[in-house]
């Protein structure tokens, strides 16, 4: 996957936050402060992390990084984008799992729009990622192998080509600066130190993964495969994290567009990685600043992939939070 990894924000303020207790929190303090005012516990490419009464507030940028380094130029409203469909996501999948999300608009007045107040959750060590399409690391996987994560699949797939039925392939959670490895079910369960656990994991994540994919057809948008985590909470339920379905954490298509046996047109940052591949980039720090075409590009992108899968205007989000 390509997705940034807020999880391991949540895992470093978790670890900081465990003193806390949960139900302390008061939501008209927190919404009358400022970011400035709030104990920052962790700060990503992407993200930073507030302490908030025995919660954390979760704040997405505008940052953009390709191959692990951050772009000095930002793509302007990218971070209300992540949020907003995390909220809008988060709302609908309820049903199916209990999720960290407390509030969108009980936040600072300078993170509406790009704060979510969540709860605080033990994350649990594997990244869950559900795969429909094959594409990514999973076909250069199965160009090498025929299978994905250990998971055979049948011969002479093109690229990008419908999988039979979605497919469970974790993946551990690098270091900072490092690529997460994907890994077979056996060696995931290790890890968790559970195998029930993660039968679960995997049935909740195709059943996230199958809702999320058949709203977004209806809207014109193939979700090819996405990235999800999980936590417990402190009644040690299984908690949905992190954000969900968003251009970060997962691959749109647009559907009309879908055609097998060639990369398909994105609605996320792999502009700006075709950019930076065409302009020579080595992938060493620094990046280099983006254009103003690409940075325009690239949020039209999102801004393209919230308001299809929402079915609202961007601005309703803007308004609805300010």
């Amino acid at each position: 996957m390509h997705a940034a990894k807020p999880t391991r924000l949540l895992a470093e303020a978790s670890a900081r936050t465990s003193g806390s207790t949960a139900g302390t929190v008061n939501l008209g303090s927190v919404a009358g402060s400022t970011l400035e005012q709030l104990e920052l516990v962790a700060s990503g490419k992407v993200r930073e992390m507030y302490r908030v009464d025995g919660r954390l507030l979760m704040v997405a940028s505008d940052r953009v990084s390709t191959y692990d380094v951050v772009h000095p130029t930002p793509v302007p409203d990218k971070g209300k984008v992540l949020a907003g469909l995390s909220a809008f996501w988060f709302e609908r999948t309820a049903d199916i799992c209990p999720n960290h999300l407390i509030s969108y608009s009980d936040v600072p007045d300078d993170a509406r729009g790009r704060g979510l107040l969540v709860e605080e959750l033990g994350m649990l060590p594997v990244e869950c990622v559900v795969r429909g399409y094959l594409t990514g690391s999973g076909w250069k996987d199965y160009l090498e192998t025929g299978a994905v994560c250990g998971i055979e699949l049948p011969a002479g797939l093109d690229e990008s080509a419908e999988l039979p039925e979605p497919i469970f392939t974790p993946a551990t959670k690098a270091d900072v600066g490092d690529h997460d490895q994907n890994v077979s079910f056996d060696r995931a369960a290790e890890i968790v130190g559970d195998r029930r656990l993660l039968d679960e994991l995997r049935r909740l994540s195709l059943e996230l993964y199958r809702f999320a994919a058949d709203h977004a057809r209806q809207r014109g948008i193939i979700l090819a495969d996405t990235k999800l985590e999980f936590g417990r909470d402190a009644h040690g339920r299984i908690v949905l994290g992190d954000e969900v379905f968003t251009p970060d954490s997962s691959r749109f298509w647009p559907a009309d567009e879908y055609a097998p046996g060639r990369g398909q047109r994105s609605f996320d940052k792999q502009f700006v990685r075709d950019w930076v591949t065409n302009a020579g980039w080595d992938r060493t720090p620094p990046a280099p600043p983006l254009p103003e075409d690409v940075c325009g590009g690239t949020r039209r992108r999102y801004i393209e992939a919230y308001e299809r899968i929402t079915g609202e205007p961007f601005a309703a989000w803007i308004e609805r939070t300010a």
